[in-house]
């Protein structure tokens, strides 16, 4: 079992932009993902079966490493929320896309994030990473150790901080900035993914109406019987072909723009998440420089020094957090324009070939005529 990971620089043996997670695997109440790496030696594949918890464990590794300098202002990339089988309606509306088409989708969220962390300058230099994508053994389950993201789930004192002017421009027009986006992000998601879930009903409808229409087929050696059979069964076909388009055009969008979106408002949030993260580093700046103000003499040298190194920490985590922020703005402007072109793509020739199956049909009731 590899229970204990110790943290530090290494070489992941595996090329990161390769990562597959290929299929989720169905044990009883259990979902088990098949992740799939190819070998920087090119001699073969690492394949390593891999659940939701074993995603905790890496990132809860990631999360802990208190001792990387200016930590606190990577933008995480971010781990989807669990999927379950028979999930309740609260757990299918917090997946959104990422519970539709036979787990697909959840399998691609779950690929991009660990592409994502071993793309990324700092956190896929983590042990863990390595050993999460080439270990047979599946991790162990280890307690929850506190650390730096813990303070998240204080929502009552955070709330406070929250809103706690920044004292650096840059930061809080990226906080303002920030705070819209992840609002209209998800609002975006959820409005596309109710396009989606109507475009699924009408392809459910037009299948079911095909299936009617073979009701009214009547035998018999009557000509108006037979043209009206005739009638039935084509107009059947083409209710079976739109049935058809309309699946095509909703799976079109669950697997480009759908997808786009919903890890455009993951990737807010973490932002978001980050954003949150140093400004409560400001806040303890602020305090360690009232209580030096403040502090007695025999105190004072103390308090200076306390005041100095979080001063220093302060400015790395804004180096690191800048970095991190030009980065992110990048990534998240190329993802967006490959998923419309992969959407428009798409969709173009699903319509082409659905206009071919529509003539076709449009000549058969002309040729009927």
């Amino acid at each position: 079992m590899m229970e204990e990971v110790q943290e530090g620089t290494s070489t992941l043996s595996v090329h990161g932009h390769n990562i597959k997670v290929t299929e989720a695997l169905k044990e009883g109440d259990t979902l088990t993902f098949l992740v799939v790496s190819q070998k920087l030696s090119g001699t073969g594949e690492y394949h390593v079966a891999r659940t939701y918890e074993d995603f905790e464990w890496l990132q809860q590794h990631l999360f802990s490493q208190e001792d990387v300098p200016g930590i606190q202002g990577v933008i995480f990339p971010p781990l989807p929320a669990k999927a379950q089988l028979n999930a309740s309606a609260k757990v299918m509306k917090q997946l959104g896309f990422l519970c539709l088409g036979e787990w697909q989708p959840y399998c691609k969220a779950l690929e991009t994030f660990l592409r994502q962390v071993a793309a990324h300058s700092i956190l896929g230099k983590n042990k863990a990473v390595e050993t999460f994508l080439t270990s047979s053994d599946p991790p162990g389950r280890q307690r929850v150790r506190k650390n730096i993201f813990n303070r998240l789930s204080q929502a009552v004192e955070e709330m406070r901080k929250e809103g706690h002017k920044d004292v650096d421009e840059f930061f809080q027009t990226e906080r303002d900035h920030n705070l819209v986006l992840t609002s209209y992000a998800k609002t975006a998601a959820e409005r596309f993914l109710d396009v989606v879930q109507t475009e699924q009903k009408i392809a459910v409808a037009c299948g079911h109406f095909s299936a009617a229409l073979h009701i009214c087929v009547e035998p018999g050696e009557d000509p108006d019987k037979q043209a009206f059979t005739k009638a039935c069964v084509k107009l059947s076909e083409v209710f079976e072909s739109m049935k058809k388009n309309m699946a095509s055009v909703a799976e079109n969008n669950v697997s480009t723009l759908g997808l786009g979106l919903d890890l455009e408002s993951r990737c807010q949030e973490a932002e978001k998440e980050m954003l949150f993260r140093r400004t409560c580093k400001l806040v303890e700046v602020e305090t360690a420089r009232r209580n030096a103000e403040k502090a007695k003499p025999v105190k004072k040298a103390a308090m200076e020094e306390v005041k100095k190194a979080a001063e220093a920490e302060f400015q790395h985590i804004n180096g690191v957090a800048k970095q991190e922020i030009a980065r992110f703005q990048a990534a998240r402007v190329e993802m967006l324009q490959q998923t419309l072109v992969q959407w428009t793509e798409k969709q173009l020739l699903t319509a082409r070939e659905s206009a071919d199956q529509f003539n076709q049909h449009l000549q058969a009731f002309r040729g009927m005529a």
